[in-house]
C-alpha cells in the first residue's frame, strides 16, 4: 500500500504528544526519587566546637559571649522553622500537583 508523504509525516507528528506524555511519565516517576535522597542528605546537625586554651576572659567578655550565643541559638531555631515550613509547602504543592 502506497502512502503519501504528507501522511506519513502528519501520522509522525500525531505521535509526538504520546512521546512527550511517557518521557514526562518517565522522568517523572525517577524525579521523585532523587529528590527523597536530596533531602535526606542535607538533614545534618550542625557541631559546635568552642576551645579555649590558656586565656583570661574578664567578665564583660564573657556575658557578651554568652549573650552572642543565646542569640545564634535563637537565629538557628528561626532558620529550622523556616526550614520545615518551607519542605511542607513543597510537599503540599508536589501532593497538588499529583491531585490534578
Amino acid at each position: 500500500m502506497v502512502y503519501s508523504e504528507t501522511r506519513i509525516v502528519i501520522g509522525g507528528l500525531a505521535h509526538v504528544p504520546v512521546l512527550i506524555f511517557i518521557a514526562n511519565f518517565i522522568k517523572g516517576k525517577f524525579g521523585i526519587k532523587t529528590e527523597e535522597t536530596k533531602d535526606t542528605l542535607v538533614l545534618e546537625d550542625p557541631v559546635k566546637i568552642f576551645e579555649l586554651k590558656n586565656t583570661v576572659i574578664k567578665e564583660g567578655k564573657t556575658e557578651t559571649l554568652k549573650e552572642l550565643s543565646n542569640k545564634l541559638d535563637d537565629i538557628e531555631q528561626k532558620a529550622d522553622e523556616v526550614y520545615e515550613k518551607v519542605k511542607k509547602k513543597k510537599k503540599d504543592k508536589k501532593k497538588r500537583k499529583k491531585n490534578n
